[in-house]
């Protein structure tokens, strides 16, 4: 029986931690419950009041909008970057490293739009 318990123990213990990933699985698990109790919170909270669930969702909206103007404003400074690298190119390489760089530039927007 004993040689039973010194290869059985381990498999099990070694299956456990393949199955639950140690104790990072079980932490993640607990912080998504109490995520979602609080959402749960949130939305009872604002269900129980129209007025404060617009201004939320308007704010949310006002949140959105600004990432997207923050994001259209850093293309603009890489624009701007690159134009202003360019000046500071010699005459004679300008026209040669302008055109890599606009292809670059093209390829990398396809990329991300």
């Amino acid at each position: 029986m004993s040689n039973g318990k010194k290869v059985l123990q381990p498999l099990l213990k070694e299956g456990l931690y393949d199955v639950f990933g140690g104790e990072d699985l079980l932490i993640e698990a607990a912080h998504d419950l109490i995520r979602e109790e609080i959402k749960k919170h949130i939305r009872e909270k604002l269900d129980a009041n129209p007025e404060l669930k617009k201004e939320f969702k308007d704010a949310i909206g006002m949140y959105f909008e600004a990432k997207l103007k923050e994001a259209f404003a850093n293309v603009k400074l890489v624009k701007a970057g690159a134009k202003l690298g360019l000046e500071m190119i010699p005459d004679n390489l300008k026209a040669t490293m302008s055109k890599e760089l606009e292809q670059e530039i093209g390829k990398l927007l396809e990329k991300t739009l």
